[in-house]
C-alpha cells in the first residue's frame, strides 16, 4: 500500500502541472481570441487579397455569402485561425515548461532546436502558400469565366468556402513544411536512420505527390507547388541528419576512453 501511495503522489503532481498548463493556454487562446476576433474584419481583408489580385484589382469581384449567419461565423472562424498563431508561442512555452523538468540538459538541447524551428518552419510553409501558390491557383480557377454559348459563366465565391479554401492552402503547407522536424526526431528516436532515408528516396518523392494531389486542389500547379519543396525538405532532412550523426560521433569519441 505504501508503494502504491508514493507511485500516485507523483501522478498527481504531474496531472496537476498539466492542468495549470492547459489552463494558461487556454486562457492565452482565449486571449488571442478576443483580439483576433475585435480586428477580424482587418485579418479578413488581408486574407482575401489574392482574391481582389485574381479578380483584377479592387471593386473587380464579388464575395458572397448565402446564409444569413455566415459572415458572423465567418469572423469566429478567422479569430480562431488568427488566435492559434498569436497563442502559440506561449502554448509552446507552456508545453516546454512541462516537459523540461523530466529532461536531462543534454535532451533539453537536443529538444528546444525543434520547438523553435516547429512555428519558423511552419510560417515559411504557410508563407509560400499565402504569396506564391495561392495567387497561381486562384488566377487558375478565375480563368473558367467568361461567356459560353448562351451563357455569362461568372465566379461568385462565398465567404465561409473562401476562408475554408485560404485555411487548407495555409495548414496543409504549413504541415508540410514540418517534414524535416518529423524526419530528425525519428532518426534521434531510432525509428529510421540516414541510410534507410537515402534508399527510400524514390518512394519519399511518390509519398510527396501523393500528399500533394490529396492536400491542394486538382489543379497541377498547386501540386507541383508543394510536392518540389516537400522534395527539397527530404534532402535537406538527409544533410542536417548527416550533421547531427557526425557531432554525435564527434561527442560519443570525445566521452571514450582512449
Amino acid at each position: 500500500m505504501k508503494e502504491i501511495d508514493e507511485t500516485r503522489a507523483p501522478l498527481m503532481e504531474h496531472l496537476v502541472e498539466l492542468r495549470r498548463r492547459l489552463i494558461w493556454s487556454l486562457a492565452a487562446l482565449g486571449a488571442a481570441f478576443a483580439v483576433s476576433f475585435y480586428f477580424a474584419g482587418e485579418i479578413f481583408t488581408f486574407l482575401v487579397q489574392p482574391l481582389i489580385a485574381g479578380f483584377g484589382g479592387p471593386g473587380e469581384g464579388r464575395l458572397v455569402y448565402t446564409k444569413l449567419y455566415e459572415a458572423f461565423f465567418t469572423e469566429v472562424r478567422v479569430a480562431l485561425f488568427a488566435a492559434f498563431f498569436l497563442a502559440f508561442p506561449i502554448i509552446a512555452m507552456q508545453l516546454w515548461a512541462f516537459v523540461a523538468p523530466g529532461l536531462y540538459r543534454k535532451e533539453k538541447r537536443a529538444f528546444l532546436p525543434f520547438l523553435i524551428a516547429t512555428p519558423v518552419l511552419f510560417i515559411a510553409g504557410g508563407a509560400l502558400a499565402y504569396y506564391v501558390v495561392m495567387p497561381l491557383a486562384i488566377r487558375f480557377f478565375l480563368g473558367y469565366q467568361g461567356q459560353i454559348p448562351g451563357i455569362r459563366q461568372e465566379a461568385l465565391p462565398a465567404m465561409g468556402e473562401y476562408l475554408s479554401f485560404v485555411m487548407h492552402f495555409i495548414f496543409a503547407f504549413g504541415i508540410a513544411f514540418l517534414l524535416p522536424i518529423l524526419l530528425m526526431l525519428m532518426e534521434r528516436a531510432g525509428l529510421v536512420s540516414r541510410d534507410q532515408l537515402k534508399r527510400g528516396r524514390r518512394y519519399a518523392i511518390l509519398v510527396a505527390f501523393i500528399i500533394a494531389a490529396v492536400a491542394t486542389p486538382p489543379d497541377i500547379i498547386s501540386q507541383f507547388m508543394l510536392a518540389i519543396p516537400l522534395i527539397l525538405l527530404y534532402e535537406l532532412s538527409l544533410i542536417a541528419i548527416w550533421f547531427t550523426e557526425r557531432r554525435r560521433a564527434r561527442e560519443a569519441a570525445a566521452v571514450s576512453p582512449p
